[in-house]
């Protein structure tokens, strides 16, 4: 039986791995840590357990598909609520929406609250929905760089939409055309985070977001996030992949134009299949020392990276919901400091993460396990120990303000994740969440492909390559490589 590596465990290589081995391979999974998941795991404080890194699930069919491989239920193995309340948002001056899943819902609430047209914003979410049912198929479920994909129905049919979109301007010019609300266009350019980009210089295509969240739906699996990468390893290794953890790789093997295997604490392990999962940045740099690299995609502007606090509050707050946004005054400024300054506003917007709103074992009775993130800029020599203190009497300072308490005295356990422990623990190129950026209209066709153009069966997937950063478009990166790799048995 042909031999298939996996490089990195992260949720693209699991789900890679998982792909492989429906198709007759053995798979080696090699993990640099000592757990799997990468950025999807947990951190554990005492009696306060937090997710450490994604927060928003969505597309939870994608996930199930991988248990269908094997004719397993995924229901005996993994499960997840639909969220009522999307997110939670409060702005300084005492404005709060609490937006419902339910586009009608939501539309009527947010006129209501932000000012703006009820039907106005119905017509945006269903230009969302447009937008994602036709960019989808040509953008996201197959490869960019294969000619072939361009020739068939859904590409031709989506191209031929493309006027129809109005999506080659930039994200906030449409927003605000579109939706007549200053907090309406703040609300709704927040999603060009969702790939760590700004939403002044990133396209419109970017509508297309909101749709998962208010046609698809936001999701909470069970025993929290990390339960996605927990119950695909488990899957996994039902079915025979092998992980070996604290099995840092060193050099990808080449012999001649042919991937040969992978070097791990000096030993060479052989595989006819080799899928990277690494930053590919760091693939280039630090696995592939002895080839050229593609200079020109590995030199794009960075994704933005985040500093999160894990706070163990010996308190809950009614106001507050699974996913709460406290916005800056101030956004344009805050996206101008974060990309161009490579640093962070004194007024940054605030996101607070509660799983134990639903899983109550998460956090003590009577207290909340508020996992609390500022957008903040890659590592490229900053004093993030300057940086963390003062972002986190900013965090405080406006949270004090919106919620009407102190939080410090609060707080009974805390730990951080900053853009050097994020590098340091994912391998990602200055400890950015994304890869490369998306503040580009031609970004999607500059992210690397799931396959290597000189050196044969070796396959990339993960956030750093096509089609881009966060759970769902890793999965689509698995399955987009795992397509092109032919069954072991051929």
């Amino acid at each position: 039986m042909k031999q298939a590596i996996v490089i990195g465990s992260g949720i693209g290589g699991i789900a890679a791995a998982i792909r492989l081995r429906a198709k007759g391979y053995n798979v080696t999974v090699f993990e640099k840590n000592a757990y799997p998941g990468g950025k999807l795991s947990e951190v554990k404080l005492g009696s306060y357990r937090f997710d450490a890194g994604p927060s928003l699930f969505t597309l939870p069919e994608q996930v199930d598909e991988l248990f269908h491989l094997f004719g397993e239920n995924p229901r005996e193995h993994f499960n997840y609520r639909k969220l009522d309340t999307v997110c939670n948002y409060f702005w300084d001056d005492g404005c709060r929406l609490s937006a419902t899943g339910q586009a009608e819902t939501f539309a009527k609430d947010a006129a209501h609250v932000c000012g703006g047209d009820e039907k106005s914003i119905l017509r945006y979410l269903r230009k969302s929905r447009f937008i994602y049912e036709t960019t989808a198929p040509v953008f996201l479920d197959q490869s960019l760089h294969k000619l072939k994909n361009y020739l068939n129905f859904n590409t031709l049919k989506g191209i031929v939409r493309m006027p129809l979109l109005g999506i080659f301007g930039k994200l906030h010019d449409a927003n605000a055309k579109q939706l007549k609300s200053d907090k309406l266009v703040q609300l709704f350019n927040r999603y060009a985070t969702y790939n760590g980009s700004d939403p002044y210089r990133a396209p419109a295509v970017l509508q297309s977001i909101p749709h998962l969240e208010f046609h698809t739906g936001a999701w909470l699996p069970e025993g929290g996030m990390q339960a996605i990468s927990a119950s695909l390893t488990k899957l996994a290794k039902r079915h025979g992949v092998d992980f070996k953890f604290s099995a840092e790789v060193d050099k990808i093997s080449v012999d001649g134009k042919h991937v040969a295997g992978i070097e791990s604490k000096g030993k060479l392990h052989r595989a006819e299949v080799v899928v990277c999962n690494s930053d590919v940045f760091t693939a280039y740099r630090s696995l592939l020392r002895e080839f050229k690299a593609p200079e020109r995609i590995l030199q794009q502007e960075r994704s933005s990276s985040a500093l999160i606090f894990y706070w163990g509050i010996r308190k809950q707050f009614e106001a507050l919901d699974v996913h709460n946004i406290f916005f800056s005054a101030d956004y344009r400024e805050e996206f101008r400091l974060l990309f161009e300054g490579k640093t962070v506003s004194d007024d940054p917007t605030v996101y607070v993460h509660i799983t134990s709103i639903h899983e109550k074992q998460d956090a003590p009775e009577g207290g909340a396990n508020w996992f609390v993130m500022v957008n903040v800029p890659g590592d490229t020599g900053q004093d993030w120990e300057l940086l963390r203190t003062k972002i986190r009497t900013s965090i405080l300072a406006k949270l004090e303000r919106n919620l009407g308490e102190a939080i410090e005295p609060l707080i009974e356990a805390e730990d951080y994740l900053d853009p050097r422990r994020i590098a340091s623990r994912t391998f990602s190129h200055q400890g950015s969440l994304y890869g490369a950026s998306s503040n580009s209209m031609f970004a999607a066709f500059l992210r690397h492909a799931n396959y290597s153009g000189s050196i044969k069966n070796l396959w990339f997937c993960g956030g750093s390559v096509h089609p881009g950063g966060g759970i769902p478009l890793c999965l689509k990166s698995a399955k987009i490589a795992a397509s092109m790799i032919p069954k072991a048995q051929a």
